[in-house]
């Protein structure tokens, strides 16, 4: 809320730096994952579950994908040993099926026409982060990886720290993901958060009581939010 000549007044901007989570948001790389997981069950000759329910824990990666597949945690004992095994066979087969969901390709190059600025902030390491881009031709002016800082989502500093490559105040941003620590992240971040509805939306609480500041259906409308 601003103060204006006839009292307080709404002040309302287009948006000039876009951030955004990269499984689930940009990239469907489900298929890949769940693959992977249904891997590592094959192999220890028990059936392949069935790739929707394996989709809604994409975007929690290994610790969601391996809850999934064997209701194992981080803490358990193997664990560790399991999730490398995963993460191997994934990172040879991640662009087997990996794409942009639809429009965002056309969303990005919007971006881009507008002169405005855009960037990754995922949780994801590099080492699957930065094949994936070049994979995908994609540009991002920052790309801040889950192993990039000490911390992740839906700790705010990946976000934060995007913002500093970019050179961008917060209030001009805008963060998109399918996850509720993303938004987490975001409204910590101080930025505008919009909730993707085509992601993966694993978590247990609706999307709707993410608190997001908005929340979209597909990626042309992200372009007409104003913050």
């Amino acid at each position: 809320m601003k103060k204006g000549p006839l009292g307080p007044f709404i002040f309302v901007m287009t948006p000039q730096t876009y951030l955004f989570d990269l499984d689930g948001t940009l990239l469907d790389s489900a298929p890949d994952l769940a693959a992977a997981a249904n891997h590592l069950r094959e192999v220890r000759h028990l059936e392949p579950l069935p790739f929707e329910v394996l989709r809604k824990t994409a975007s929690s990666g290994a610790r969601g994908l391996l809850g999934a597949a064997f209701g194992i945690k981080p803490e358990d004992p193997g664990y560790k040993a399991l999730a490398n095994e995963f993460l191997d066979y994934y990172q040879e087969h991640m662009t087997d099926h990996a794409e942009l969901f639809a429009g965002i390709l056309e969303l990005i190059n919007s971006i881009e026409a507008k002169g405005f600025t855009w960037g990754i902030v995922t949780n994801k390491h590099a080492r699957f982060v930065l094949p994936l881009i070049e994979h995908l031709k994609l540009t991002p002016g920052a790309v801040v990886c889950g192993d990039t800082l000490s911390v992740s989502k839906p700790h705010p500093e990946p976000i934060i720290h995007a913002l500093r490559l970019l050179q961008k105040p917060a209030e001009s941003a805008v963060y998109v993901g399918d996850d509720l620590r993303d938004i987490q992240a975001a409204n910590s971040a101080h930025v505008f958060s919009i909730a993707a509805q085509w992601g993966y939306l694993g978590s247990p609480v609706g999307v709707e009581e993410w608190k997001a500041d908005a929340i979209v259906r597909n990626p042309s409308q992200i372009l007409e939010i104003n913050i």
